[in-house]
């Protein structure tokens, strides 16, 4: 018998209440496997807020598909997909978007637990489930399913999908299609996510539609840092390069650069005024502040410092009773914080676009999670509307953090037309695991013992606003020419300054 989305035609391409990135991502689909000879898997990249859920929702009708199975890596992103699917939800993506008009909608299953029959999945179009639930190799779906029993395998946040379990899901259904969809495209272990990369939609264009917010940094620069180095007990006085090439080598003076109380309040003051800003700009109060900590207790420590200047704060941790961070997810969302503090909590499927700036005090050693971390304060409070005060992000870093270099690469990554594949450099730890980074912050007595650096003082600390992109063709070009003719920013610098 065949499904809906061999007999339904859907409205995509000419409605207006879908995104961009999902109409043409949705044709690139359907001509790649129009080709009998096309590549088996495929792969999409979209930033975050650019409706790669509801671009999940639309595929099987690009290859007419008989049955799908929708992979997520976590139960919660799972339930969200599932929702898309689901036509008892109010909010389903064929009708919220106006893409199916009425019946019949395709049948959807879930697998969760021990609570799913076969005769659930027989009856179903779409199924829904999480990585976990089809790991092993004695999984009873993957022992019992024929290897034709799905012909399209949709995988979210894909970048997880190079792992053993994901290649024994694949060669049980040998003949399915597989598309992957991600951010990011590289993961933790330097292994790349699988399938022939077949449409991107880069973040300037996201960023000039309205999709996501219109990002840009803070640095904080101080002209001089006075540090204590254990071993030899000595006080030293560094300027601001030196700073940040100790920053760039040495990683007890980053830990002691985003824990010490010197610079912590340094960067809880800038974050601080950047959230005033934006809420003054825009009118709207709802705007909040994300920072991202080492691990629980240096949660507690920037908790306690955006307190003390009167801001209503709280964090979420995995070590923490998950009662009482769905508690303060909740006061998050009825608007009665300014500060979330998390260490990887808040990451792939967290939404909550009135986050607007993040404040760094961990230590990113990769792009791959620093992008996951700004994704968190990326999506538009105004949809679709690029001039919106509203749709303001702002990234607050110290120069001393080594962070400058990620923000760099993730410039490089946005310019519109650059290959997104070849610009995102991913590599380190994932952001989205639930591994800790186990480094200990000066305030306990341990890393006391450990930590080799003591930031004394800092003095002039100055404020340089970095955006994301470039808004005049005449000066990105002016600064092209002048890269190209080896001019740093030292030199201009020094011109500027000379200047009577």
């Amino acid at each position: 018998m065949p499904s809906v989305f061999e007999t339904r035609e859907p409205n995509i391409s000419e409605n207006d209440r879908l995104r961009i990135p999902q109409i043409e991502a949705f044709q690139s689909i359907k001509e790649h496997y129009a080709d009998p000879n096309s590549e088996r898997e495929t792969a999409i990249i979209l930033p975050v807020g650019c409706g790669k859920s509801g671009l999940i929702t639309l595929t099987p009708f690009a290859v007419k598909a008989q049955r799908v199975l929708v992979i997520a890596p976590g139960v919660n992103i799972a339930s969200q997909l599932y929702k898309n699917f689901d036509p008892t939800q109010d909010d389903m993506f064929y009708s919220k978007y106006n893409v199916l008009s009425g019946l019949p909608y395709p049948e959807t299953a879930e697998i969760r637990g021990n609570t799913t029959n076969r005769s659930d999945l027989d009856d179903a179009e779409v199924v829904v489930t999480n990585i976990q639930q089809l790991q092993g190799a004695n999984n009873r779906w993957l022992q019992t399913l024929p290897e034709d029993y799905f012909d399209l395998i949709l995988v979210d946040e894909a970048h997880h999908n190079v792992a053993d379990s994901w290649t024994m899901l694949k060669q049980s259904f040998p003949q399915a299609k597989i598309v992957n969809y991600s951010a990011t495209p590289r993961r933790a272990d330097e292994q790349i996510m699988t399938g022939q990369i077949i449409y991107t939609f880069p973040i300037v264009r996201a960023i000039e539609e309205g999709y996501v917010k219109r990002l840009k940094a803070v640095v904080l620069n101080p002209r001089t840092l006075k540090y204590v180095r254990r071993e030899g007990g000595r006080q030293i006085e560094v300027d601001l390069d030196e700073v940040k090439l100790l920053g760039e080598t040495d990683a007890d003076f980053r830990r002691s650069i985003v824990t010490s109380e010197e610079t912590l309040y340094t960067i809880v003051d800038a974050s601080i005024r950047a959230l005033n800003r934006i809420r003054q700009q825009s009118g709207n109060s709802y705007h909040k502040i994300i920072a991202s900590a080492l691990n629980h207790e240096h949660c507690i420590q920037v908790m306690e410092a955006y307190r003390a200047r009167g801001l209503r704060a709280g964090y979420v941790h995995s070590l923490q009773d998950e009662n009482e961070n769905d508690r303060v997810l909740d006061r998050l969302k009825n608007h009665q914080l300014d500060v979330i503090v998390q260490v990887k909590k808040l990451g792939e499927g967290f939404d909550h676009p009135l986050l607007s700036v993040a404040a760094v005090f961990s230590i990113f050693k990769e792009l791959s999670p620093f992008v996951q971390y700004v994704g968190r304060i990326m999506r538009a409070v105004d949809q679709n509307d690029p001039d919106s005060l509203n749709n303001q992000g702002t990234v607050v870093f110290h120069a001393g953090s080594n962070i400058a270099r990620l923000w760099a690469d993730f410039q490089d990554f946005s310019q519109a037309d650059r290959d997104f594949f070849d610009q995102m450099l991913l590599e380190g730890f994932d952001f989205t695991t639930g591994d800790e980074i186990t480094i200990d912050p000066n305030t306990s007595s341990r890393s006391r013992s450990e930590n080799q650096v003591e930031i004394h003082s800092q003095e002039e600390v100055s404020v340089i606003e970095i955006p994301l992109i470039l808004e005049d063709d005449e000066v990105k070009e002016a600064l092209a020419l002048l890269l190209s003719k080896g001019v740093t920013l030292d030199d201009i610098r020094a011109v500027y300054e000379y200047q009577p």
